[in-house]
């Protein structure tokens, strides 16, 4: 039977502007989720970047197996390449083991195709040549269907092309920030046509799915689908075979 808690990164990423919280509060509730991480034996807590050195000292203390991830030019994705770089390599410094970077979707978007291409290839390799797993999200919901499968297959190429075959499990396609606005509602994140189209598009890169993931159920669909970890701030939830009500 499958674990699925090995799927889950448990994710903390609101600022305290966005809670309405003070920072001393928002501190606090992302403590909670590294520790509810920690004792839920998830695969991974992912934290903004000011709490990843915390969050390292969380998890040494409790000589715990749980990774820490963070995010990388994050929400948007449209930093210069060597602000991602400097952003990635503080992350390093702190003791991340994933660098989930927003890719500058919106420069695809407009053909600006070489660019995005240069900030994969030179993100990767920094992350790669640190020993971490490198994840680019691609923001589905800013997407049509043909820039999803374009801009999976742009990420897969470079890759394939520019490092060995035994680096590409650590370089995954992501769905979503989770915090991209939609009209009328509609998801933000992986649904099932949406995450099919990744793994077509991806392979052999793993794939995974964020944004939209909070019961059980919709996480074993996701992994009969083929993802290889799941992004959610549902993860106790999930784990327990409940479903959330929260927006991620």
């Amino acid at each position: 039977m499958t674990d699925i808690r090995q799927y889950l990164d448990s994710t903390y990423l609101k600022t305290a502007e966005q809670t309405g919280l003070t920072e001393a509060e928002n501190a606090a509730v992302a403590r909670e989720f590294i520790q509810e991480a920690i004792d839920g034996h998830f695969k991974l807590i992912m934290i903004r970047p000011e709490m990843v050195s915390f969050a390292k000292a969380m998890v040494e203390k409790a000589s715990s197996k749980l990774l820490v991830g963070t995010v990388i030019d994050f929400p948007f994705g449209l930093s210069p390449l060597e602000m991602k770089m400097a952003e990635a390599e503080k992350a390093i410094e702190d003791g991340a083991d994933d660098l989930d970077f927003v890719c500058n979707y919106e420069a695809f978007k407009i053909g600006d195709v070489e660019r995005v291409r240069d900030e994969i290839l030179q993100c990767t390799a920094l992350g790669l040549a640190a020993g971490k797993t490198v994840k680019w999200i691609i923001e589905v919901a800013a997407l049509d269907n043909q820039q999803i499968v374009r801009l999976s297959a742009l990420i897969k190429n470079v890759v394939v092309t520019h490092f060995k075959e035994d680096s590409y499990a650590s370089v995954f396609v992501k769905s979503s920030t989770g915090f991209y606005k939609t009209q009328n509602n509609l998801p933000n994140g992986a649904t099932i046509p949406t995450i099919t189209m990744m793994i077509e598009n991806a392979y052999p890169l793993p794939v995974k799915a964020a944004g939209g993931v909070r019961s059980f159920e919709e996480a074993e669909a996701m992994i009969r689908l083929g993802v290889k970890r799941i992004g959610t701030s549902s993860a106790k939830a999930i784990a327990e075979g409940k479903i959330s009500k929260t927006g991620y």
